[in-house]
C-alpha cells in the first residue's frame, strides 16, 4: 500500500468559490476528510459540486483527543486525510494540533494546502501596519481574564489581531476603552467575504460607542500597537543641546516632540527640562 499523508487545507470564509482547485481535488479524493462540522463540508461541497469519494468524520475539540489514534493508523496503512475546519485554516483557533502533532511523531507526511484566513485577511483590510504582527486567537471570556490580558497588550508595539463572540464584542471593547485608552485605533471585521461584510474602522472609543446596541456575525478585531513610549532623559538632552545652540526652551520642546514619535506633550517634556536643571 502506498504511503498516506495529512492534508490541512484552508476552506472558504464565506464565499464558496473561494475555494482552491487543490481543495476541491482533495475533497473528491480524500479517502477521509475530517471536518469540524461534517454537515458545513457536506454543504460547502455541494456550493462546488463536488462529489466526496472518501468517508466523513468529525473532528472538533471534544472528540479530537480520542479520534486521533484512528486518524494516524489510517495516514500509516496510506490513507490520504485531509482536515478541514469550518473556515479558515485549521489550527488557528480551531481544532487539529493534536492530530498534526501526532502525525509528526509518527513519522508521516503533514502538507498543507493554502487559502483563506480571517487573520489574514481582516489584516489586509484594516489599513493598520502589517509588517508586524501578532495573533491573540479569542478574547478571554471573563472580564477579570480580559482585563489582565489587555494589559498585555498595553505595550504590545505589533499590530494585534484576534477573535471575539458578536455576544462579548461591546463588553471587550469598553475593557478596552478602560484598560488602553480612546484613543487607541482599531478595526472591527464583520462576517468577511460574506454577503453582509461590515468593516469599522476607528478608535477604541468610536468602537465602543458603535457597538453597544449589539453586532451580529463572525467578529476579527485588528488592533493598532501601541506607540513606544520616548525616553525622556534623552529627550531632555535633546532639548539642552537645541537650548545651547540659542533657541528657546520652549521652542526646542516643540521640535523634540515633533521629531519623536511617542513623545510626552509639550508640558510635560518642559517640566522634565526644568526639574533636570534643578536637580543636583
Amino acid at each position: 500500500m502506498g504511503a498516506g499523508r495529512l492534508l490541512i487545507a484552508a476552506t472558504p470564509l464565506g464565499q464558496p468559490s473561494d475555494a482552491s482547485a487543490r481543495l476541491v481535488e482533495a475533497l473528491a479524493t480524500a479517502d477521509v476528510v475530517a471536518a469540524e462540522d461534517t454537515r458545513r463540508i457536506r454543504t460547502l461541497c455541494q456550493a462546488l459540486d463536488v462529489k466526496l469519494a472518501g468517508k466523513v468524520v468529525s473532528l472538533f475539540d471534544a472528540n479530537e483527543a480520542t479520534r486521533v489514534p484512528s486518524l494516524v493508523a489510517e495516514i500509516a496503512g496510506g490513507a490520504t486525510v485531509l482536515l478541514v475546519s469550518d473556515a479558515g485554516m485549521p489550527l488557528i483557533s480551531d481544532p487539529g494540533y493534536r492530530l498534526v502533532n501526532a502525525c509528526i511523531d509518527a513519522g508521516v507526511p503533514v502538507q498543507c494546502l493554502p487559502g483563506p484566513s480571517a487573520v489574514t485577511t481582516a489584516l489586509a483590510v484594516s489599513g493598520l501596519p502589517s509588517e508586524k504582527f501578532c495573533f491573540e486567537g479569542f478574547a478571554p471570556r471573563k472580564q477579570s481574564a480580559r482585563v489582565a490580558w489587555l494589559q498585555t497588550l498595553a505595550a504590545e508595539p505589533r499590530t494585534c489581531v484576534f477573535f471575539e463572540s458578536p455576544r462579548r464584542l461591546a463588553d471587550t471593547l469598553r475593557d478596552a476603552v478602560d484598560t488602553l485608552g480612546p484613543e487607541r485605533r482599531a478595526v472591527v471585521c464583520r462576517e468577511l467575504t460574506k454577503t453582509h461584510e461590515e468593516i469599522v474602522r476607528g478608535s477604541l472609543g468610536e468602537l465602543a460607542e458603535w457597538a453597544t446596541d449589539g453586532v451580529l456575525g463572525e467578529i476579527t478585531v485588528v488592533l493598532a500597537g501601541a506607540t513606544p513610549r520616548a525616553d525622556v532623559a534623552m529627550l531632555v538632552a535633546e532639548v539642552d543641546a537645541l537650548v545651547d545652540g540659542g533657541m528657546r526652551v520652549k521652542d526646542a520642546c516643540a521640535q523634540v516632540i515633533a521629531d519623536n514619535p511617542g513623545a510626552p506633550s509639550r508640558r510635560e517634556l518642559y517640566d522634565a527640562v526644568l526639574r533636570a536643571r534643578t536637580t543636583p
